[in-house]
């Protein structure tokens, strides 16, 4: 079973799609919990969050989303983003026979092309980062935001698929 953490700020209708995207997976089980980790939003992220059943930190930092996470594995995605059909099957394998952290695909739309992805990708959670807590822990002692906890991790690519979220 996952814990999943968003990092949000103004993110009231990115939240909503992907928290809907994540709905399926609760009812299989795969997700425990969602954890809404907010920078100082004035829109209603807090009640799309509330309505949905999430818990919601406001105006956390990274560590205490993780520190509050119930699950041994973590999902760290981006709001506005979706794990695509299929997706808790693929990280229930990678769970069951891997240690190591790991991100999605991006799905067909979304994919960049190779220069694109050196030179121009800056956000670390783009294709979401699967990670243990105790290693995310460790992680999360110098980074300010989710985004800085991703980069430059060495990770294991998924066959699961993620739908990006759009540029802010």
């Amino acid at each position: 079973m996952l814990s999943v953490i968003i990092e949000t700020q103004n993110d009231e209708d990115p939240l909503a799609r992907t928290l809907a995207s994540l709905v399926g997976a609760a009812v299989e089980g795969a997700v425990r919990e969602v954890i809404v980790c907010d920078r100082g939003s004035s829109d209603g992220t807090a009640r799309v969050a509330d309505h949905a059943g999430c818990t919601f930190i406001a105006k956390g930092k990274i560590g205490q989303a993780i520190e509050r996470a119930k699950s041994d594995w973590l999902l760290f995605i981006e709001p506005g983003a979706r794990p695509l059909e299929g997706w808790a099957e693929h990280v229930a394998g990678h769970l069951a026979n891997q240690a190591t952290a790991a991100r999605f695909s991006r799905s067909a739309e979304d994919r960049l092309p190779f220069l694109a992805r050196i030179f121009l990708s800056k956000r670390a959670l783009a294709e979401g980062l699967l990670i243990t807590r105790k290693q995310a822990t460790g992680l999360a002692r110098k980074a300010e935001t989710a985004d800085d906890l991703a980069r430059g991790l060495a990770t294991k690519r998924l066959a699961a698929r993620i739908a990006v979220a759009p540029q802010r």
